[in-house]
């Protein structure tokens, strides 16, 4: 269904006039402080690992959170759940994919915007481990689209603690984001996630020598040059296309089951309108989804006593009903 005045919608502060200022401006000056994480390390079923970063005050109640591409549950958008959920005495556990806790992970591959698998392995530990009576599913921007994927794949088996799920900034057709941060308005986001991942992609080199290289890196372009040459062929896919064609969580929405927020911006920079399911939403009576005309890309800055950004407060309105407060 799509959203009407459900709950007030964002309105950004007056400096922040734009969706680049309300992406960037986070990025450049939020600190979340007060959390205190506990790290768990979990093994995954192809030899690999998965960190765990826990913020808990003693609830039967988890939110599982997954985060964006170069990311990690250190990112402050993070943190602010964390926050804003123990402050209400709910649990929070923050998934780092393979390779962004701070430690390479022990294989070739690493992580990618279908990479569901890995989020089945950490819910599964969860579910055998802890004792927890609800859970519910968090995520932005690339951990939003694993997330929808993920609920839409695993239907008909999701544990039985899932309660809910609320996601922000989702490239719903990972082909059309691609292209979308080929602007040339998007070029700073665009350098920054090359970089990064070239730096990735040097570690493998140095742990792993022969098997991968950076040789003519800056023949690299776009995200979808760094997919063609790394992410597909390292996780099996045929191609980029292949690869974003297989793991767009826009397919998956229909086939949700699960009470479900999706929040994109309209303003969202790195969002073009095939990332808005509106169709998918209007005909899927457990998904709700929220276009507001502001919030930037994982964003959605807002001043307060409690430092609570708006999309903190929005996870924490639409889940109360499914968490046990």
């Amino acid at each position: 269904m799509i959203s009407t005045e459900v709950f007030e919608t964002y309105r950004p502060p007056r400096f922040l006039w734009n969706g680049h200022l309300q992406t960037i401006f986070p990025n450049l000056t939020r600190k979340v402080e007060g959390v205190v994480y506990q790290r768990e390390r979990i093994d995954t079923p192809d030899g690999d690992f998965l960190d765990l970063d826990w913020s808990t005050v003693g609830s039967d109640s988890l939110v599982v959170v997954s985060h964006g591409l170069e990311g990690s549950a250190q990112r402050e958008y993070v943190l602010g759940i964390a926050k804003a959920f123990n402050r209400r005495n709910i649990d929070m556990v923050g998934v780092n994919c393979r390779g962004c806790s701070g430690e390479p992970n022990r294989l070739l591959r690493y992580y990618n915007s279908g990479s569901s698998d890995d989020l089945h392995t950490a819910l599964l530990h969860i579910s055998k481990s802890y004792s927890y009576k609800k859970i519910a599913l968090i995520g932005f921007s690339m951990g939003g689209n694993i997330t929808l994927k993920y609920l839409g794949e695993q239907r008909n088996t999701l544990l039985p603690q899932l309660a809910a799920a609320a996601v922000f900034s989702v490239p719903c057709d990972l082909g059309a984001s691609c292209r979308q941060l080929q602007l040339k308005a998007n070029y700073i986001y665009r350098k920054r996630f090359l970089l990064k991942l070239r730096e990735k992609v040097r570690i493998k080199m140095n742990l792993m020598p022969g098997q991968i290289n950076d040789d003519n890196y800056a023949s690299i372009k776009s995200l979808a040059d760094f997919d063609d040459r790394y992410t597909a062929p390292l996780h099996g896919y045929e191609n980029a296309e292949d690869y974003y064609t297989k793991c767009s969580s826009k397919q998956f929405i229909p086939h949700i089951a699960l009470p479900t927020l999706i929040v994109n911006a309209k303003n969202d920079p790195f969002l073009p309108n095939e990332s808005y399911p509106i169709s998918e939403a209007k005909e899927n009576p457990h998904v709700m989804l929220e276009i507001p005309e502001h919030g930037g890309h994982v964003g959605f800055v807002d001043f307060n006593s409690e430092n609570e950004y708006w999309s903190e407060a929005r996870a924490v309105a639409f889940l109360k009903d499914y968490l046990t407060f």
